[in-house]
């Protein structure tokens, strides 16, 4: 522990800022411009062990992204999801965050002494930690961008922060916010394109492919997804109802295509495609057809549990069908002049889809073509051979087979995996609907949409 009072050097402080400026210029990411920024406050004297910061994010995933910076062990970083809950355990509601918002204030203060009950129960994680001092702050970047970020500064200097680190912290804090909401834009771009595109489609965009007929032709294992019923059930129940069935059926079904190696690249009313890129030789096609079949088996399952939770509230199943192969799709963008879309097409495409159409005449959930059941091996039950329109031969059509279908150990584990929110994000969601007092300030509720 530091005994002695903290110089705090004005010149080295003032090196970090024009590194932030630099930072922001050069268009650095945000998880770049935090740790750098951490590294380097560190660096300059400042006796800090622990930073947090989160970001709130005009984003249709995730709310925020949060960074935890541990002197000597780097950043911790965490997307915060956007899935509202009614959930509000006390540990979250007795967040000093938590109480920063709801008392309308913009830093708080508290010295934390091991001996003493902890005010707040995240108190507890910083006493082991050493900490004897911690600040809580709110920066907006502006009143109509919508965005801001929350943090803390945590010291385990003996006394805590002296006043000068306190000026420093303040000072070196609103130029944080710029380089930050720069860095937040920049995300803001990347994150929209991959959300609507899918992380293949929105890389290649950024990198330049924007025009009309931009693209390539490439090798994949295609997954075509498709809700049974669909219309019946929408004139049956209603819009609502509709559309609440579909959001869980795409819930459950669609999550594993966007794994290892996996992109959803479209959604089509009430069905989806699924690509698997891979080199054009065998051995890069058959981990294509593995890794699409392991996501068929994890969404079987998924299905299942969908439709036994159904079955209980007295509600009937949905119904699906998935048509799985494998060929040269062109990858790219067609459409108007001034209004692209940017997908997969081609006859491998047109396939697919009228291999999944193939479920209805032989009442099976999953089918495949003989391309894709030879890059993936195992066991499969031919159905028989089909004439696909735009095909000149025959297709052979083949249901995977009962040991296809097992899912194994790492597989089951991965697919009842849930995940877990760290604290600042359910601060985040639970001060978002919480029907506690709300802050004066109505800029934080912008910040937390």
């Amino acid at each position: 522990m530091n005994i002695h009072k903290t110089t705090v050097s004005t010149h080295l402080l003032d090196r970090v800022s024009y590194w932030l400026q630099q930072a922001a210029l050069n268009g650095e990411t945000l998880e770049t411009v935090v740790a750098g920024f951490c590294e380097r406050l560190a660096a300059s004297g400042l006796p800090l062990n622990r930073v947090h910061l989160s970001f709130s994010m005009l984003h249709p995933l995730y709310d925020a992204l949060g960074f935890t910076w541990l002197r000597g062990q780097g950043v911790i970083v965490e997307g915060y999801r956007a899935d509202p809950t009614d959930e509000k355990p006390d540990r979250f509601l007795q967040s000093p965050y938590y109480y920063l918002l709801s008392n309308n204030l913009e830093h708080m203060r508290r010295q934390i002494d091991p001996k003493a009950p902890s005010e707040f129960p995240i108190f507890d994680d910083l006493k082991e930690m050493g900490v004897t001092d911690y600040i809580a702050f709110v920066q907006s970047f502006g009143t109509t961008s919508g965005q801001g970020m929350i943090g803390s500064w945590s010291t385990d200097a003996h006394g805590g922060f002296d006043d000068d680190v306190i000026e420093a912290l303040l000072r070196i804090q609103n130029n944080l916010a710029v380089a930050a909401k720069m860095a937040v834009l920049g995300k803001l771009a990347d994150n929209m394109l991959t959300t609507y595109l899918g992380e293949n489609a929105g890389k290649r965009v950024l990198s330049g492919q924007t025009r009309r007929g931009d693209g390539e032709t490439i090798r994949a294992a295609l997954v075509m997804v498709d809700m049974r019923q669909s219309t019946v059930l929408a004139e049956r129940e209603g819009r609502q109802v509709y559309i609440d069935t579909l959001n869980q059926f795409f819930d459950a079904i669609a999550t594993p295509f966007s794994r290892n190696g996996g992109e959803i690249l479209s959604f089509v009313g009430d069905g989806f495609l699924a690509v698997y890129p891979c080199g054009r030789h065998r051995e890069p096609s058959q981990v294509a057809a593995l890794a699409a079949m392991a996501a068929v088996r994890q969404a079987t399952a998924h299905m299942a549990e969908l439709n036994a939770d159904r079955r209980r509230q007295g509600i009937g199943d949905v119904n699906y069908g998935i048509g799985l192969h494998v060929g040269n799709v062109m990858f790219g963008n067609v459409g108007l002049k001034d209004r692209l879309a940017f997908s997969a097409f081609g006859a491998a495409v047109n396939e697919v889809e009228r291999l999944q159409g193939l479920t209805k005449k032989y009442t099976q959930p999953i089918v495949a073509s003989q391309a894709f059941a030879t890059y993936c091996g195992g066991d499969w039950v031919t159905l028989g051979q089909e004439k696909l329109r735009g095909v000149r031969q025959k297709v052979t059509v083949l249901l995977p087979g009962d040991e296809n279908m097992k899912l194994d150990a790492s597989e089951t584990i991965q697919s009842r995996s849930l995940e877990t929110r760290s604290e600042a994000e359910q601060v985040m969601l639970l001060y978002r609907n919480s029907k506690k007092p709300q802050p004066r300030e109505p800029l934080w509720n912008k910040l937390l949409q």
